[in-house]
């Protein structure tokens, strides 16, 4: 693939997760990381992702920050800084396809169950945000992904889908920021970077207030269905990942 295509296909594959990111409140890394590792080197894939996740965090925030639960996004930013070196040690101590699996059958039966039965669990409070923000960081430090405890704490919580979109921005602000410090630590945050991102930016932007829009026309139920439905994609995806490897 030639420097242009490559160029073109990065830009395409990033507004794509960024609108996924903006209308739902999380997904992008899953999207933007792996389709991006296809046309460039991870090295470079994932700071220019975190960069993008930053700048969709901050929009976002900036534009809706009074749907933010910032109770909610406190404590789970706290106790998942504290998960993350455990995420860290998991990943050189357990084998990743167990943890896979057996993370994939729990988003699987979550989800499922919620959509197939009207009444759902729920949380009134914020008392088990630690277990979440927790198991966000263990994720994260493994395998960066952090999303699905956040993405079924909010379900608990019964958050409108703009409640859901905003306050989960406010914990991958502070995440995106410390990860980006780490890229730049190690060397990985190069002119590169930096280029590919500034060249995306405008359609990055863009695909934040297409997003956004969406967003704002989703009723809850439809929303939660659509969540849902996208974990177990999830699940259905991390539990082939850990048969084949």
């Amino acid at each position: 693939m030639s420097a242009d295509w490559t160029l073109v296909a990065a830009v395409g594959i990033l507004f794509l997760g960024t609108f996924i990111r903006s209308a739902f409140g999380f997904g992008e890394a899953l999207v933007a990381v792996p389709l991006l590792a296809l046309v460039m080197p991870v090295e470079v894939a994932a700071p220019v992702a975190v960069l993008v996740s930053i700048t969709i965090a901050g929009i976002v925030l900036a534009q809706d920050w009074e749907h933010v639960h910032f109770r909610s996004a406190g404590w789970l930013s706290l106790f998942s800084f504290l998960g993350t070196p455990l995420g860290l040690y998991l990943l050189v101590a357990v084998a990743e396809r167990t943890v896979k699996g057996i993370l994939a059958v729990v988003i699987v039966a979550f989800s499922s169950y919620s959509l197939l039965h009207r009444r759902r669990p729920s949380l009134h409070d914020d008392r088990l945000a630690w277990c979440f923000g927790f198991g966000a960081g263990v994720l994260g430090g493994a395998y960066g992904m952090n999303g699905p405890p956040l993405v079924i704490y909010g379900s608990l919580r019964g958050w409108s889908p703009q409640h859901f979109r905003a306050t989960l921005q406010g914990y991958f602000l502070p995440a995106s920021l410390v990860g980006m410090c780490g890229y730049w630590l190690a060397g990985l945050w190069t002119m590169t970077v930096t280029r590919l991102y500034l060249l995306a930016f405008p359609v990055v932007v863009l695909g934040i207030f297409l997003g956004r829009a969406v967003n704002r026309r989703l009723s809850g139920r439809s929303f939660l269905l659509y969540v849902h439905s996208g974990l177990i994609v999830v699940g259905v995806l991390l539990l082939w990942q850990s048969l084949v490897k």
